[in-house]
């Protein structure tokens, strides 16, 4: 009986993806800790148009202002009173940063005005108005 030769067979070649796996979750991780997300005040606001419009880039105490005086800050739709404590509570989280007050071309001044004594009463003395650039 003749016998064949026959070869033993070959292991299975297989790469472990576990260590990469590991990099990316940690990567991940790293991305959602160190991210900024953009706050938004709550409703879109018709601004009016200014020819000396500047950008912002550090402003993240975003207060809108609609056209029936309605304020809102991050999402939410406050009165008057509260302001202050918003703004005291938003300015603890990030002293560094600016308000900036959307208000709509429709709103009153006096609205404007008590906001902003509302965030200087708070002390953030960097406070701002949004305006489209034409």
């Amino acid at each position: 009986m003749k016998q064949f030769y026959q070869p033993e067979p070959e292991e299975e070649s297989a790469i472990d993806i576990t260590p990469m796996l590991d990099v990316v979750f940690i990567m991940l991780i790293f991305f959602i800790v160190t991210a900024t997300f953009v706050k938004e005040a709550g409703i879109d606001v018709n601004r009016p148009d200014a020819a000396t419009a500047v950008k912002k880039e550090n402003a993240n105490i975003l207060i809108a202002i609609g056209p029936n005086n309605d304020i809102w800050i991050d999402r939410r739709q406050i009165d008057i009173r509260s302001v202050r404590p918003n703004i005291e509570r938003l300015h603890a989280e990030n002293p560094q940063g600016s308000v900036v007050i959307q208000a709509d071309k429709e709103s009153k001044t006096d609205t404007l005005i008590q906001v902003m004594d509302a965030a200087r009463q708070a002390g953030v003395y960097n406070v701002s108005i949004a305006a489209n650039e034409p």
